[in-house]
């Protein structure tokens, strides 16, 4: 095994946005039983030190994969795209006027302590975010572009922020 493999390499899975989760599951606990530092209490440092090197590689290499908008950001970095994220905060002004409206809905929702409102709120926003997920793995897994998907998943963060959020204040109307 090689520490620098991809995150896909290590479980031997495709190096796809798709993928079957039941096999990433499988193939961390297989990896994770195989190098977990316990094994190698009674080892040398070298190789205690070794094996939680590995340890750590397969927790990181499945809480990526695990999550779609990690898995897309860590596909699109290995194909060369850089999101951006901290400079890159251009949408479209479609995207950017459905944005406003749902931040406006959920200020409302907060403020009137309107639980049907947000209930409303939160399956567009899943809707919304659903449907990006398919276009990033289009755009990945069949187009190949992944400077369109650094865009879809930008876009993508911003919907997982706001469900967050409207989460945060169905949380605090039930408490």
């Amino acid at each position: 095994m090689d520490i620098h493999q991809s995150h896909f390499a290590l479980f031997g899975l495709a190096e796809a946005f798709a993928i079957d989760l039941a096999a990433l599951d499988a193939a961390y606990r297989f990896v994770q039983a195989e190098v977990h530092p316990d094994r190698f209490a009674s080892a040398g440092a070298s190789e205690r030190r070794v094996a939680l090197q590995w340890a750590t590689k397969a927790n990181e290499a499945y809480q990526t994969l695990k999550d779609p908008l990690s898995r897309a950001r860590y596909l699109c970095e290995s194909h060369g795209v850089d999101l951006g994220i901290e400079s890159n905060t251009h949408m479209p002004a479609e995207f950017l006027m459905a944005q406003m409206t749902w931040r406006e809905a959920l200020e409302d929702a907060e403020k009137n302590q309107d639980g049907h409102a947000l209930e409303v709120l939160d399956r567009e926003l899943s809707d919304a975010y659903r449907r990006g997920l398919d276009e990033v793995a289009v755009l990945i897994d069949d187009d190949h572009d992944y400077h369109g998907a650094a865009d879809a998943i930008r876009r993508l963060m911003f919907l997982a922020k706001t469900l967050s959020d409207v989460s945060a204040a169905q949380d605090a109307l039930a408490a």
